[in-house]
Parts: C-alpha cells; sequence; structure tokens
C-alpha cells in the first residue's frame, strides 16, 4: 500500500494581492490529509473520502481506464451533490493523466482512501492537500494539476509541500516562487486561530476581489512591506500595528469592513482575516483572557498558535 500526505495551510499575509505578485507569508499546519493507495484485482477505482473522527463522507466507482463514473454516494445536505464532488474528482484524475498518460491508464484497478485529520468546514485545504496528494501518486506538476484543474495563487499547495513557514509570490501569471523563512516568534503564546463557524468559498472570495481591485500595482509594494513587517515584528504590540494596517488596506481595497469592524469591535488585540475574507480562521493577538472572549461571542473553536502551525508540536 501506497500512502501520501500533506500539509494544510493558512495564509497569514497578502491575502487577494498574492494573486498580482505581492508576497506572502503562508503557514502549514499540524492539519493535513493523506491518501492511500491499495491495488485491487477489477478494473475500477473505488474511492472512499474519511472525515477526522473516521465517517466516510464521499464514495465513488469509477471505471478504468476510461474513468467513467460508475456510481457516487455523498453524506451531506448541504454542500451539492454526490455528482458535483465525483465530477470534481474525475475532473482533477483527467488533468492529471493529461500530465502523465499513463497515470489510472491501464486495467489495474485500485481502492483509494483519503483522511482529513481536521474537520471539512475549517478551510484548512482540504481541496489544496487532495491535489497535491493525487499529484505525487501520479508524479506530476501539483501547480499545474492546480490551474489546469482550478485556479487559485498556489500558495497552498506550496504549504502542502513544506514544512516551515514560507514567503510565497507569483513572479508570472503561472510561476511560483517559495522560500522558507524562519518565523518562530517569541510571543507565539499571544496568537490564536479563532474559527469563524463557517466555511468561505475561496473562489467566490477571488471573483469578489478581481471585480473591485483597481490600481492594484501600487499597493504591492506596500504588501509586500507589511509582510516583511510582520516576519520582523519583535513584540506583539508591533505585530498588532501590523495587523491593523494590513487589515485597513485590504478592506478598502475589497471594500468591506474588517472583521473586527463586523465581530468584534470591543475586542483589545487585533485581528485579522486569513485567505478569503468572510468565514474560516482568524488570527488574533492576546493575552490569557481572549479564549474566554471569543467562546463567550459564541466563537468556541479558539486554538493557541504553538497548536495549529507545523514545528511546535514536539514542544507543545
Amino acid at each position: 500500500m501506497e500512502r501520501y500526505y500533506s500539509n494544510g495551510k493558512l495564509l497569514l499575509t497578502g491575502e487577494y494581492l498574492v494573486l498580482d505578485g505581492a508576497h506572502a507569508l503562508a503557514v502549514p499546519t499540524v492539519f493535513g490529509q493523506d491518501l492511500t493507495v491499495e491495488p485491487i484485482n477489477d478494473p475500477l477505482l473505488i474511492w472512499g473520502s474519511f472525515t477526522a473522527d473516521g465517517t466516510c463522507w464521499f464514495e465513488a466507482q469509477f471505471e478504468l481506464p476510461k474513468l467513467r463514473l460508475l456510481s457516487a454516494t455523498f453524506d451531506s445536505s448541504c454542500e451539492g451533490s454526490s455528482e458535483f464532488i465525483a465530477e470534481t474528482l474525475q475532473n482533477i484524475l483527467q488533468e492529471a493523466r493529461k500530465l502523465n498518460p499513463a497515470f489510472l491508464n491501464s486495467d489495474q484497478g485500485y481502492l483509494v482512501k483519503t483522511h482529513l485529520t481536521f474537520p471539512r468546514n475549517w478551510g484548512l485545504g482540504s481541496s489544496s492537500t487532495l491535489i497535491n496528494n493525487i499529484a505525487t501518486w501520479a508524479k506530476v506538476d501539483a501547480f499545474k494539476l492546480l490551474w489546469n484543474a482550478f485556479s487559485g495563487s498556489g500558495y497552498d499547495i506550496a504549504c502542502a509541500q513544506n514544512n516551515n513557514p514560507i514567503r510565497y509570490k507569483l513572479t508570472g501569471e503561472q510561476d511560483p516562487s517559495t522560500t522558507e523563512v524562519s518565523y518562530r516568534p517569541e510571543f507565539a503564546d499571544t496568537l490564536f486561530f479563532v474559527f469563524l463557524n463557517q466555511k468561505q468559498n475561496s473562489r467566490e472570495g477571488i471573483a469578489r476581489y478581481k471585480e473591485k481591485r483597481h490600481e492594484i500595482q501600487r499597493h504591492l509594494t506596500t504588501v509586500d512591506a507589511l509582510t516583511e513587517a510582520f516576519i520582523q515584528a519583535k513584540n506583539v504590540d508591533e505585530l498588532s500595528e501590523v495587523i491593523t494596517e494590513h487589515e485597513t488596506l485590504i478592506g478598502n481595497i475589497i471594500q468591506q469592513p474588517t472583521v473586527k469592524e463586523r465581530l468584534f469591535t470591543d475586542y483589545h488585540g487585533a485581528v485579522k482575516s486569513l485567505g478569503a475574507w468572510g468565514g474560516d480562521f482568524v488570527l488574533a493577538t492576546g493575552d490569557s483572557t481572549s479564549v474566554s472572549y471569543f467562546k463567550e461571542k459564541g466563537y468556541t473553536t479558539v486554538i493557541p498558535y504553538t497548536k495549529m502551525i507545523l514545528g511546535y508540536e514536539q514542544n507543545t
């Protein structure tokens, strides 16, 4: 049996503008997704996707080598249909075959299982980890597979492949540059990730950004500087200032109020949206009272920075 694993992701700076070449700081998470592949005798691809608690939420069968969908079941009432999920998976597999014509192109069958280690609605990269795992299995470039099957900046694929924080930049339309950075703030115990109780569709957020962006080039230098200031911040007060400036800038560009203005006006620390605004996790600076503040507001999933980001788990 073969096994592949990819890290989840969080984008700490540069959201939206990373699409236009801004430097962004991204971090891989302790959570991710694996994919196991076991040969079987029948010319079928039998697929099962499992949640963090072991529940099978999606099953499908494809005829090989045609990759024809035979059946699909989907355990959910709120995210599309089994056919939509199956067709999306089919598209990824077909695009992988275009990049490697030998992939799944015989009568050899496989039993494939995927296992998330985080709840599906957390937005830590259920799609990007899947794409990276399939790309590794198919022996193709994961960035090309992403862009052929979907869209996006690709920072999530870079996180899937790296075990350390990265500075990410698109130097061309589809030319990613990934540099590992040393980012282990001494004040990490004052940083928290708060789940906003809803998953944000990143493709919808990107579409809104593209509609509203104007004279974007003049903002790239500012975001580059803010990303560097974020990395170099010596204490939580400096980081809070960077977060506030970054939030104001992005809010003005996409013409939306910041998450602190919308939800946490009375919070004493800084709060920053991550990735597509409107859902998933936010980053908050704070202290020993922060967890109780957010939980009293109804946001019960509050994860310390050192419990979320890869590299701290052996020390906590």
